[in-house]
This record gives structure tokens, C-alpha cells and sequence, in this order.
């Protein structure tokens, strides 16, 4: 299987968000509706030749400070003379007692394919079709809802699959939804929207407005002629220059990072650029509100 291709041919429902290809590590993004029994994810890559170590965390959360629990940690350690992985769990900032796998089947220079499967109890390993390790949960599965990959490693690509494409079924928020942000925004706050884009799409329109109704910032996708851009509060249109990542009948996750100086935008894993917008503004916006051709799953600030 060719990743600068496809996830092919994997059936469309057992794919449960966009494949993503060649990221650039270190790499961090959501996983659309966490994790639970049943639900595959699948790494695929190359070992530098120089490679020291890699690692795969699954989180509970993507802040930065303070550091997230990491409910499983796959760490290759390639260096030794005895290469080996270790496993691990990160809760409050500690680390509790590491496991060694030796004998891992990862060579510097060479390809893989490395599928975590989750099942009730434990997250099973395999690479190159083989099975290497198991590992019980030490925190709840359910809190895992973000996937982080750090160190010497090359990804071609990275997918979320599902053996059984009937198990999800998240609960859905009404079109158009409004949130409040009695706050405002500020630097180091981050807007997470989460959806599945319905068969014939037209639209998505996420507007932030301030306490006078003003809409200063504003993000349009268009599905006619498949773009994506800025709106001004006066109606100009700002063309966003990046391949158009939303895709029918797929879902979606936008991340919007409120930092000095305005909005950096990410969809689907992939950073998207800025919109700039002043302090002052952003800690006047009141309320977010979210339109579309879209099921909505998730809105969290």
C-alpha cells in the first residue's frame, strides 16, 4: 500500500476522519470522537537512518501547560545495542513504572506499519503485520482524545480506522449553535469545533461576534467552488491559499489558537495560517456561532 496515496482500499465507513499525510513532527491532533474499543489507529513511515528514538503518545488533552496525561506512551528506543520499546502512563506529571518490549521490528532506514488496536481492557501492537505487545490501560480509554508523535521518525501517513463502523454514535448539536463567550478570548486559548460534513454540502460559516453584534472575524467554507476564507466585518473576502480539507460524508475538526495578535487557524490536523485581530478585539468577542452543511459533535473552548 502506497501512503503518498491512499488508505485504500479500506471501506469509507470503517475510515473515521481524513487520512493524514507526510505531517511534519513533532505532530499533535485530535482524534474525532476519542477512543473506545474497537477503534484502529494506523502509523505509517520511515526510521531516519540516524534515528535515536520515537514516541506515540495518546493524551488526555493537547494543553501545553500544564503537561497532559498520556494514557499510553510507545516509545522505540533504537540507540541501544539491545533496541527495545518502552511503555509507559503519565498521570499529574509522574511517570508510573515503565514496561520494556525487546526486540522491537523497526530498523533505521526501513519502512513500517504500525497498527495500535484498542480493545477494552488493553491497546494491542503490531508492526509490519506482526503482533509485538500489549498493554493494559492504566487510565480510563474513554479520556484519550488526542494523539502526539515526537522524535526521529518520518510519517507518510496516519489514519483512524474502525472494525466496526457501527460502534460510533456521538451525540449531535443543533445547527446553527451558538456558544457564549462571556470572557472573550485570550493568547493561549483554543477553540476546538468538531463535525461530519453532510453528502451535499453548500456551506460552514463560523462567526465570532462582539457585545455590539459586530462580526470582526469570520471563517466560510464554500463547497461550489471549494474554498476557504477570512470574512471581514464589511464583507471582504480573504481566499485562504491551502488545499480545501473538508470533505462530504468525512469528518472534520477546526482548531482555532488565540495568541497575540490574532487567530491561527488549523483544520484537520493541518495549520491553515492567521487572521489578525488586536487584543482589545478579541477580549470584546461575546459569542460563537456555527452554521452550515454540517452535523456538529463537539464545540469546547
Amino acid at each position: 500500500m502506497s501512503a503518498d496515496e491512499h488508505l485504500d482500499p479500506i471501506p469509507d465507513s470503517f475510515i473515521l476522519q481524513p487520512p493524514v499525510f507526510h505531517p511534519v513532527v513533532p505532530y499533535v491532533t485530535t482524534i474525532f470522537g476519542g477512543l473506545y474499543a474497537g477503534k484502529m489507529v494506523m502509523l505509517q513511515g520511515v526510521v531516519p537512518l540516524r534515528a535515536r528514538r520515537f514516541q506515540v503518545d495518546f493524551q488526555c488533552g493537547c494543553c501545553l501547560h500544564p503537561r497532559p496525561d498520556i494514557a499510553f506512551h510507545f516509545n522505540p528506543r533504537l540507540y541501544t545495542v539491545k533496541p527495545h520499546v518502552i511503555c509507559n502512563t503519565l498521570q499529574g506529571g509522574l511517570w508510573q513504572k515503565e514496561v520494556r518490549w525487546p526486540g522491537v521490528a523497526l530498523q533505521r532506514g526501513a519502512s513500517f506499519l504500525i497498527l495500535f488496536l484498542f480493545e477494552n481492557e488493553e491497546v494491542k501492537v503490531s508492526v509490519n503485520g506482526q503482533h509485538f505487545l500489549h498493554y493494559r490501560y492504566r487510565l480510563p480509554l474513554s479520556r484519550v482524545d488526542t494523539l502526539g508523535i515526537f522524535g526521529d521518525i518520518l510519517v507518510k501517513a496516519v489514519g483512524f480506522l474502525n472494525t466496526n463502523p457501527f460502534l460510533l454514535s456521538s451525540p449531535r448539536l443543533e445547527v446553527p449553535c451558538s456558544r457564549t463567550l462571556p470572557r472573550g478570548l485570550w493568547p493561549g486559548q483554543v477553540i476546538v469545533v468538531r463535525g461530519l460534513v453532510l453528502q451535499e454540502p453548500k456551506d460552514f460559516t463560523l462567526s465570532l461576534r462582539d457585545g455590539a453584534t459586530h462580526v470582526p472575524v469570520t471563517l466560510r467554507a464554500s463547497f461550489t467552488d471549494r474554498t476557504l476564507a477570512w470574512v471581514s466585518s464589511w464583507g471582504r473576502k480573504k481566499l485562504i491559499s491551502a488545499p480545501f480539507l473538508f470533505y462530504p460524508q468525512r469528518f472534520f475538526e477546526v482548531l482555532l489558537l488565540c495568541q497575540e495578535g490574532g487567530l491561527k487557524l488549523a483544520l484537520n490536523g493541518q495549520g491553515l495560517g492567521a487572521t489578525s485581530l488586536d487584543q482589545k478585539a478579541l477580549e470584546q468577542l461575546r459569542e460563537l456561532r456555527i452554521s452550515g452543511s454540517v452535523h456538529l459533535y463537539c464545540v469546547h473552548y
